[in-house]
């Protein structure tokens, strides 16, 4: 898999997720684009340099998403892959009690954070013959669970968007594929799950590995799969 000349754009680039997958596309030779809401929490990749663009947005504001991608247009000419990193995750009230607040952040930063980013990148995807595209759903979003409605309900939006983009983008070179992990072994995760067992989640290093074949050649055939990851045998 290599991505020599390829130009990588990647949404949450600072979180635990995004760091890992950012270095697993550096170390294949991709041009990055690395984008979180604030440009200082960007550093956690190093310095900007020639092949790698730090950019601050906002991706509940078109405009602002826009603004990254026309800057990155502007640096590499082109966006070949697309990775919606950016996520989030509450729980904790039963359906009929989850407050608008809960209900419209999880959407927000779960739906509507790709929404701008798929309008922002695709465009320019058709007109350059092909792309891909990468989401990140979740394993517990296949089936509703108990105090869960609301981010279940979010992330099974990702799924379905993800379906619906494969089946419009197809013909256009385009695919669209996401990945359903379990548990992701973050510090925060493990700080808020003590007495769990981490070796029985998946780290950001193999997931990071299922995005990077998404997105490259391997996976032409692949068209709105919805992949599991959910960690090492044994």
């Amino acid at each position: 898999m290599e991505f020599e000349g390829r130009t990588v754009l990647i949404t949450g680039a600072a979180g635990n997720l995004g760091r890992a997958v950012g270095g697993a596309f550096g170390a294949l030779g991709a041009n990055l684009v690395l984008v979180d809401r604030r440009r200082e929490d960007l550093d956690v990749h190093g310095s900007a340099g020639p092949r790698c663009l730090l950019a601050a947005a906002d991706l509940l504001s078109l405009g602002e998403v826009q603004a990254a991608v026309d800057s990155a247009l502007g640096r590499f000419g082109r966006v070949d892959v697309l990775c919606n990193i950016a996520g989030g995750f509450r729980m904790g009230e039963p359906v009929h009690e989850c407050p608008d607040e809960t209900f419209d952040f999880l959407f927000n930063i779960n739906a509507k954070s790709l929404l701008h980013s798929v309008r922002a990148v695709v465009p320019q995807m058709i007109s350059n013959g092909g792309g891909k595209v990468v989401n990140i759903g979740a394993f517990g979003a296949q089936k509703g669970a108990a105090y869960m409605g609301a981010y279940s309900a979010s992330k099974s939006a990702v799924i379905r968007l993800t379906e619906a983009m494969a089946a419009e983008l197809r013909d256009k070179g385009i695919n669209v594929n996401c990945v359903l992990p379990t548990i992701i072994d973050t510090p925060e995760n493990r700080s808020a799950m003590p007495d769990a067992d981490p070796a029985r989640w998946v780290s950001t290093h193999d997931l990071a590995q299922v995005i990077v074949f998404l997105a490259s050649d391997g996976a032409r055939a692949l068209h709105g799969a919805s992949l599991p990851v959910t960690g090492l045998s044994g």
